[in-house]
């Protein structure tokens, strides 16, 4: 049954997607609505899903990369939401959605079956540590795709291009702040991602820490975003630097997520669970 709500979840976010974007280059407000719509009833849809798993397989459904893509995707779509209804654009979907569309794409290409869980999964931490740190990068998410948006404003101000697409993004001074305000919230969402792993690790291999290229990337990561949160906050950086760190941030948090899981060796493959 899962898998029935995944497959409805993939055309809804696909055609809300192609909705937002057509609300992009259109403005047309028809467009920016059915892309509300859809997404909206993609996220029901991919809340559905994600019970249905756990129903399922009797486990927060993060354990293989399947899952994991599927939960990052659905993070990403939840917070976007919460984030058009503070600010009332629809305009910051059309490069949301598109990154949340990709991930459930490859998300389906993958094997799907529930496997046993090993026994290194079976704890209370797994759900309490995979959420904060999947909720974490969801944030980030966010703050790249506004760092993005961002970039491509300046340009058009920059370049005294104010056509119609300058006037559908976000203000820089919006864009800015959804950006540290995003930066304040994933922030400590991660640490204590990280925290509570360590704690898991002691439990399931006796040590806190132990450089396992997961953990070490982890707290590359958390060292990027850290920096940044300590220059707006001391030196007062914003605007274009902050973007710029915000999209660099989100590559540590891809590889942190993706790279290290897929070409290196560690404690976290688990021999196939997230390949």
């Amino acid at each position: 049954m899962n898998i029935l709500f995944f497959k409805i979840t993939l055309a809804l976010y696909l055609g809300g997607t192609i909705a937002y974007l057509i609300y992009l280059l259109s403005s047309q407000e028809r467009a920016a609505w059915a892309g509300r719509l859809l997404l909206g009833l993609g996220f029901v849809s991919h809340c559905l899903t994600l019970v249905m798993r756990y129903i399922e397989a009797g486990h927060t459904p993060v354990v293989n990369l399947h899952e994991s893509l599927s939960f990052f995707a659905w993070a990403i779509v939840g917070f976007f939401l919460l984030l058009r209804y503070r600010y009332r654009m629809d305009v910051l979907g059309a490069f949301i959605s598109p990154l949340a569309l990709l991930l459930v794409i490859w998300a389906a290409t993958l094997p799907k079956e529930i496997l046993p869980l090993p026994p290194s999964l079976r704890s209370y931490w797994l759900p309490i540590h995979v959420t904060f740190a999947f909720l974490g990068d969801a944030i980030f998410a966010l703050a790249f795709c506004a760092g993005v948006t961002y970039l491509i404003q300046e340009r058009l101000v920059k370049s005294k291009r104010i056509g119609p697409l300058s006037q559908r993004l976000p203000s820089l001074e919006v864009l800015d702040e959804i950006n540290y305000r995003s930066l304040t919230i994933g922030f400590p969402l991660l640490t204590v991602g990280i925290i509570t792993g360590a704690i898991w690790a002691e439990y399931a291999w006796g040590s806190y820490w132990s450089w396992d290229p997961k953990e070490t990337w982890s707290l590359i990561t958390w060292l990027l975003y850290a920096a940044l949160l300590h220059q707006r906050l001391t030196v007062g950086w914003r605007g274009k630097k902050a973007a710029i760190m915000a999209i660099v941030g989100f590559g540590a948090v891809l590889f942190t997520f993706l790279g290290v899981n897929l070409l290196l060796e560690g404690l976290h493959s688990y021999d196939g669970w997230f390949r």
